[in-house]
């Protein structure tokens, strides 16, 4: 009976003392205290005022969310810099009238990652995603903000796992 229970007691410290290298969002540790996230520029030939504050605005709220890292305005351990490339409203599919039955809206951004303590994880990336919308609908106001918010949370959350979650 004894040594069930220094069995038991053994398999608990093992399952509490690997916790300190995983954390729930699957970034594992990370050997840093600080970042900073860099203005993203809109330099994509179509500009749609505000996007580029909102986006860096997101990227910066992600990463505090899932990590303790400390916000900082410069010198950050990780530094996430770069621009939106693209931001394209194109045709999906058209109606037998050749006019637009479905629209998308693309937005690509390039990241510049830099890791002041382990510089075999820099990079720099482009990423993407797109909302779809009818052909008919006029993507303003609200349903800007829905299509901004769905395209922003995929790519910062794609960000995130490339630079910290390793994904």
């Amino acid at each position: 009976m004894k040594k069930l229970h220094y069995i038991i007691a053994f398999f608990v410290f093992i399952s509490l003392s690997s916790c300190s290298y995983y954390n729930f969002t699957g970034t594992g540790k990370i050997d840093a205290k600080t970042f900073q996230v860099n203005y993203f520029q809109n330099v994509s030939p179509l500009v749609e005022p505000g996007i580029d504050r909102t986006f860096t605005l997101e990227l910066q709220e992600i990463i505090q969310n899932q990590t303790n890292l400390n916000l900082t305005n410069n010198n950050g351990d990780l530094v996430y810099e770069g621009e939106i490339t693209d931001y394209r409203i194109t045709p999906m599919t058209a109606t037998a009238n050749q006019l637009a039955a479905q629209n998308r809206l693309s937005i690509t951004v390039n990241v510049r990652f830099t890791n002041k303590n382990k510089s075999e994880d820099d990079f720099e990336k482009r990423f993407s995603f797109y909302y779809d919308f009818p052909g008919n609908d006029q993507l303003v106001g609200p349903r800007l903000t829905a299509a901004l918010d769905e395209i922003f949370e995929r790519i910062t959350q794609d960000i995130f796992n490339a630079s910290l979650a390793k994904w």
